[in-house]
């Protein structure tokens, strides 16, 4: 998206219908815990996969949704963790990788949900921005969406590993463990267009954090060169300008879209020095990566929300069309 309005302060602060199978017996958290690598990556979904992709978002590698399902987003954290470790690149997930992920912390568990978690839902979200903008908050439209969130999942997987929950408050369910903040000064970021990333970089000037991007798309090319950052807003609202922006559905006046992580920003705008464009959220974290951008820096909301944590204003941040030295 090209344009914000920023309706908070300037502070540090879904439904996915997905293309795998998640029929048949419920995994348990004891299953995906004890999963161990072998000697390749399992097709469809599978309790190592989902194991392995808690692994590579604890260690900065972010592989997007955790879904259980080695796909291109996998193979991408694979590479971006070698990056990051500062080993041969090449995507492959072998025994070495692995040990090296290991964490003593289990990677599944059991959680109850809270009151809090299922606050201020809404009934529905309209895909039309005039429909949107007369709505106050755009919300999780049901417990496993807002639950999915939470834990980095995606939200059919959720399901599958609780088939009989109603995800109500109180009740008991199965999630994953993303596991906590990862803290790093920050000393630039890259955006790299043509592998669909940014590139976090440490005061070390290494890859400290990768995460699965959109950027830009043919009609609404993302920014050149270098530009610096200006703030963070949490919960913006997003000012819809057809003469600045695209034009969506048949809207060709200004509206203002209410805030909430179901808005067309995400819960988070990062906001830079380039008139118009930024790095935010996404309703749809399962495109991420995966579909075009309206030439702004797409990431999950869970992702936005992390670096919004470490930036600050000042930072550069430089869009390359690929980082030939990885890919």
């Amino acid at each position: 998206m090209k344009y914000v309005t920023i309706a908070a302060a300037f502070v540090l602060s879904f439904i996915h219908l997905s293309t795998a199978s998640f029929s048949g017996t419920p995994m348990t958290s004891d299953e995906i815990n004890a999963a161990e690598f072998i000697d390749a990556l399992p097709e469809g979904v599978s309790a190592l996969t989902a194991k392995l992709q808690v692994l590579l978002d604890r260690a900065g590698a972010n592989p997007g949704v955790i879904d259980g399902v080695a796909g291109e987003n996998v193979t991408r954290a694979i590479r971006g963790f070698e990056e990051i470790s500062g080993l041969e690149v090449h995507g492959i997930m072998n025994q070495d990788l692995w040990e090296r992920l290991q964490s003593p912390e289990p990677v599944s568990l059991t959680y109850t949900i809270t009151s809090e978690d299922l606050e201020k839902m809404v009934e529905s979200i309209p895909t039309d921005y005039a429909e949107m903008a007369k709505m106050e908050w755009l919300g999780f439209t049901s417990g496993a969406e807002a639950l999915a969130e939470k834990f980095h999942m995606d939200q059919n997987f959720l399901i599958s590993l609780n088939p009989d929950a109603r995800f109500v408050a109180g009740e008991t369910i199965v999630v994953i463990d993303p596991g906590t903040q990862v803290m790093v000064e920050v000393s630039r970021i890259v955006a790299d267009k043509s592998n669909e990333r940014l590139v976090i970089y440490g005061v070390n000037d290494r890859p400290a954090i990768i995460y699965p991007a959109t950027i830009e798309s043919d009609s609404t090319p993302s920014p050149q060169g270098t530009h610096e950052i200006k703030g963070v807003a949490v919960f913006p609202t997003y000012a819809y300008d057809p003469d600045i922006n695209f034009q969506q559905a048949e809207n060709t006046e200004k509206l203002t879209i209410p805030a909430g992580p179901n808005g067309p920003v995400g819960s988070i705008w990062i906001d830079l020095t380039e008139p118009t464009y930024g790095i935010h959220g996404t309703p749809d974290p399962s495109k991420i990566s995966k579909t075009s951008s309206h030439g702004c820096v797409r990431l999950s909301n869970w992702d936005a929300a992390e670096l919004g944590k470490l930036v600050k204003p000042g930072i550069e941040v430089t869009f390359i069309e690929a980082s030939s030295s990885i890919y």
